[in-house]
């Protein structure tokens, strides 16, 4: 569905649909009431990305209706987006417009904001960016205040910096994330503040040590690392990894190591299958893992991966597709059970969810 206006009256009554549904399916492993975590009903979404729909001798914000990518459809207002994208697109496409060497084969606009009020533009081509594209760029950057970034096919033109810097209030205590263009970020920032709240008072009485898979920039591990005594995470971007390691240092953090490595090729290590030089400095035997955290893609978890996370006390669960996250509980309920049971309406107005559960061994 093409999401770009909504009806903030509908909100409560589409997310009891989804809170209903959800309780119903997963009702085989466990009759705990969900705990319940809101959207903002407009303005939640962070990014965007635009169709340039060029007729007429200009260009205009566009998007798809599902199933019809023939033509697109015009759009002047995106409420769910942020109200910094709200704000930047008219001024920027009315800029554009009026530049020929800016409008010029321009296919797609991609906007990326903070709810601390930073702000990227990413503008993608289907031409090369030359040195008249970068001048009409740089007089743009300059005349919106936000940094633009120029894409083309092998090309990235980077006019300041291609990240944003969010700043998150999580009970008490500000956190720092540079969040790099391209790379995954939570989409509604309101939401990812729960799910980190929700994640650290899961952890209140934990103990050991915190294992993270699929961890990204840091988002959840940074918040986390205070409540264990040592924390090591993974995850297989090199972008990510590099942001991770920034915001480590930003944030003061000192009892977390990162490595780059899928979760299955941690599965690997840690059996003692085969040694990676990813993890030569670190020594996996003196970790007293307690809890693993998991935030898998929509696939889910793989089954090498189901296993060895069952062998942990305590597993967070975090998943973007509640349909995968139920087959993998198939598998670890047999050892474990759900103690903690939790919905993030990460995406109002459609069919996609965020649920997570926490599991402790029987």
């Amino acid at each position: 569905m093409a999401l770009h206006r909504v009806n903030t009256d509908d909100y409560q009554q589409q997310l009891d649909q989804k809170v209903d549904r959800l309780r119903g399916a997963f009702s085989p492993f466990t009759s705990l009431a969900p705990e319940v975590f809101p959207s903002p009903p407009s303005h939640y979404r962070l990014r965007a990305e635009f169709k340039m729909w060029q007729e007429g001798g200009r260009v205009d914000y566009a998007m798809y209706k599902q199933g019809e990518y023939k033509k697109p459809f015009v759009i002047q207002e995106f409420t769910v987006g942020s109200r910094r994208i709200n704000a930047l697109m008219p001024p920027l496409l009315e800029a554009i417009n009026d530049s020929e060497i800016l409008r010029k084969r321009l296919f797609c606009t991609e906007f990326l904001t903070t709810l601390s009020g930073d702000a990227l533009i990413t503008l993608i081509y289907h031409k090369p960016l030359d040195e008249a594209w970068e001048q009409e760029a740089r007089a743009l950057q300059d005349h919106l205040g936000v940094p633009i970034l120029g894409r083309s096919r092998k090309q990235k033109l980077v006019l300041e910096r291609d990240y944003v810097i969010e700043k998150l209030e999580i009970d008490g205590r500000s956190y720092q994330y540079k969040q790099v263009e391209g790379s995954f970020t939570q989409p509604n920032g309101d939401i990812c503040g729960s799910m980190i709240h929700w994640a650290r008072s899961c952890c209140e009485d934990a103990e050991g040590d915190l294992l993270e898979l699929y961890c990204g920039n840091g988002n959840f591990t940074i918040p986390l690392a205070e409540k264990f005594r040592k924390v090591l995470a993974t995850e297989i971007s090199k972008v990510s990894v590099n942001a991770a390691q920034e915001n480590i240092a930003a944030n003061g953090v000192d009892n977390l190591d990162i490595v780059r490595l899928s979760s299955e090729e941690f599965t690997q290590a840690i059996d003692k299958v085969r040694p990676f030089r990813r993890l030569k400095d670190v020594d996996l035997d003196s970790y007293d893992f307690s809890t693993v955290l998991v935030d898998p893609p929509r696939a889910g978890l793989d089954a090498d991966t189901c296993a060895m996370i069952a062998r942990f006390p305590r597993i967070l669960y975090i998943s973007c597709n509640p349909q995968t996250q139920l087959e993998n509980l198939e598998e670890l309920t047999k050892t474990h059970k759900v103690e903690r049971f939790a919905i993030f309406d990460q995406f109002p107005y459609t069919d996609h969810t965020e649920s997570a559960v926490l599991l402790v061994r029987r």
